[in-house]
């Protein structure tokens, strides 16, 4: 153990802080529920745009990028297609405005913007209540894995062991270090509620972005003293039909990684994650941090910006960060502890790279800043479930006339309950990319035909939403357990059939939706798409309204900015490698599609 108590003083510092931030802003935070939920729609849209950027800089995505950009070198720029970050994108040019023009609190509210107040409304909200706190629950266990894997490195069981009157079976030990500093997050999240959360990650952003610059110079220095020795193609971010990366003679266990994660077939492979991130992306966000982020912007322009301020405030940062690990994990690959139980991790690199490399002091902030990455993604999940429960099942079932008292002591409960149960599901996890592939192409999966067609289709209603949400769901809990060797993407496309099914025979079986709530949904949100009927009925209500005909330019903006977006990802790796080819054609690349989404897409945000 290299940790020293110096580098041990800056974490209890941050986690002091953290805990006054939550202490000062509970008055603040309690005074209602907008103000618990969404900071009372007050906060600038570039500190809510850092934030959201801080809490997707979470440990365990760190973690796992570290270790494909290590596997499949530049190749790997396009893996994280599997969330897909370029929902991003998809957000920042027309859904954020779509979203915030509800002007609702959780996105199970906004099922009643769209489908009504009848019995298909109330099935609408209630499944997506279940599937909110679902995801939430895989993620806070997601980040909760990945925490405690990272700090086994730091503190070793053997020193902690006999200081814990219980046994602690060797896979298990980075839940119990999970739940430790779990705790911390859950106090000033319960606290201070959004508010808090945003200053917390604040403070975190600019312990990463100090430690991420230095993090990459370490990495430049010991590059320019040796030379990187990888595959042939590892250089190249463009691939053919298969990966073609072969390992062999370098560093033994990698062809082995490649085989496990099922990527050998590289385009089959990038053509499911276009497919499926665009039907996710077009969906719009999940019910969750990204969301609550959005809802608590002032406006719907300030909603695109926020958006768009993501790309430009994380990928740049974090990738210095992310390259400088991997190269110095490759360097001096032979000196770091990746053995765990007995198997090789790959997601050791990370947190063995910093106990190996990293300086006193800067293993601190390190520590404490990837330790932040952890409670600013677990503290904004958290506060999206606890958003579902109060608003969309207390206030909505049991207690509508509740108290701020009674609202509050709910959400400080609710709080808890959900970190007790994540945290039983993390302890069924076998790693963090298995909840990752299972959150992103199973879970997601069965959210994508519903929550598609609901923006671009009149004639879809609350039950075809109910039954496409109810069949994708349940396949998504249980392939996993039928198709345990298969990749979780390779059976999307089934999981996208099998709900699209009961969105079709849902919606043709029942009669629409209430026609004065689609035409008061269509001139507050004016989406584009399959909405002529309402159009024409708005229009001879109201003969000044336009319809949005957007469509052209939107998509061509979002083409652009997913070019922008991946320049971002490219450029520090290009820079921390030193390969002067790679950033002239990235700064090239960034400066242009600037220039366009300038002119074609800010000039022209509305609210």
């Amino acid at each position: 153990m290299k940790i020293t108590w110096f580098d041990f003083s800056i974490i209890v510092v941050y986690l002091i802080s953290i805990t006054l931030i939550g202490l000062f802003l509970k008055k603040r935070a309690s005074k209602n529920l907008n103000s618990y939920l969404l900071g009372g729609n007050k906060l600038p849209w570039y500190l809510l745009g850092l934030s959201n950027a801080s809490g997707m800089f979470d440990i365990s995505g760190t973690m796992w990028l570290v270790t494909i950009l290590f596997v499949y070198g530049l190749k790997s720029i396009w893996l994280p297609w599997l969330w897909p970050v370029f929902n991003q994108i998809f957000l920042m040019v027309f859904l954020s405005a779509w979203l915030r023009r509800s002007n609702v609190t959780t996105g199970a509210q906004w099922i009643g913007t769209r489908f009504g107040s009848d019995r298909a409304a109330s099935l609408s909200h209630g499944v997506v209540v279940i599937f909110a706190l679902i995801s939430c629950m895989g993620f806070l266990a997601y980040g909760f894995v990945g925490l405690g894997k990272f700090l086994e490195i730091f503190v070793p069981w053997e020193v902690v062991s006999p200081f814990i009157p219980f046994d602690v079976p060797a896979e298990y030990v980075p839940h119990l270090y999970g739940i430790v500093f779990t705790l911390f997050a859950v106090f000033y999240t319960i606290l201070g509620g959004m508010t808090s959360i945003v200053l917390a990650d604040l403070l975190q952003y600019i312990i990463m972005t100090i430690a991420s610059v230095a993090i990459a110079i370490i990495a430049m220095n010991a590059l320019s003293a040796q030379p990187l020795v990888v595959p042939e193609g590892w250089m190249n971010p463009f691939f053919g039909w298969r990966l073609d990366i072969d390992w062999s003679g370098i560093i033994s266990g990698v062809n082995a990684k490649i085989a496990s994660d099922q990527f050998d077939l590289f385009t089959i492979v990038v053509m499911l994650m276009v497919f499926k991130g665009i039907l996710s992306s077009a969906a719009g966000p999940a019910p969750n941090y990204d969301m609550q982020k959005i809802l608590a912007t002032r406006s719907p322009r300030e909603a695109g910006m926020m958006s768009g301020f993501v790309s430009v405030i994380l990928n740049p940062v974090r990738y210095l960060m992310i390259t400088g690990f991997t190269v110095l994990g490759l360097l001096y690959y032979n000196q770091l502890d990746l053995i765990v139980a007995g198997r090789i991790d790959f997601e050791q690199i990370l947190p063995s790279a910093i106990s190996e490399f990293a300086p006193t002091g800067l293993m601190g902030l390190l520590l404490a800043g990837l330790i932040a990455a952890f409670m600013g993604t677990f503290s904004g999940t958290l506060n999206a479930a606890q958003a579902y429960i109060v608003n969309d099942l207390y206030l909505k079932y049991i207690k509508p006339n509740a108290s701020n008292r009674k609202v509050t002591i709910m959400s400080y409960g609710s709080g808890l309950a959900i970190v007790v149960f994540s945290i039983i599901l993390g302890f069924f996890a076998q790693d963090v990319n298995s909840l990752l592939q299972w959150i992103v192409s199973a879970l997601f999966g069965s959210y994508v035909a519903s929550n598609v067609l609901k923006w671009y289709w009149w004639r879809f209603n609350g039950y075809g939403y109910f039954w496409g949400m109810v069949l994708g769901l349940i396949p998504a809990l249980v392939f996993p357990l039928l198709f345990r060797q298969t990749l979780e993407l390779f059976y999307f496309p089934l999981l996208l059939a099998i709900s699209l099914v009961g969105c079709i025979l849902g919606t043709y079986f029942t009669r629409p939706t209430d026609e004065e709530t689609l035409k008061s949904f269509y001139r507050t949100v004016r989406p584009w798409g399959f909405w002529k009927p309402i159009y024409e009925k708005v229009k001879a209500e109201d003969p000044s309204f336009e319809r949005n005909r957007n469509f052209g330019r939107d998509a061509f903006n979002v083409f652009i900015g997913t070019v922008w977006q991946t320049g971002l990802v490219a450029l520090p790796i290009y820079v921390v490698l030193m390969k002067t080819s790679g950033i002239v054609i990235t700064v090239a690349i960034i400066v242009v599609t600037s220039i366009i989404l300038k002119k074609n897409w800010l000039d022209k945000l509305q609210d």
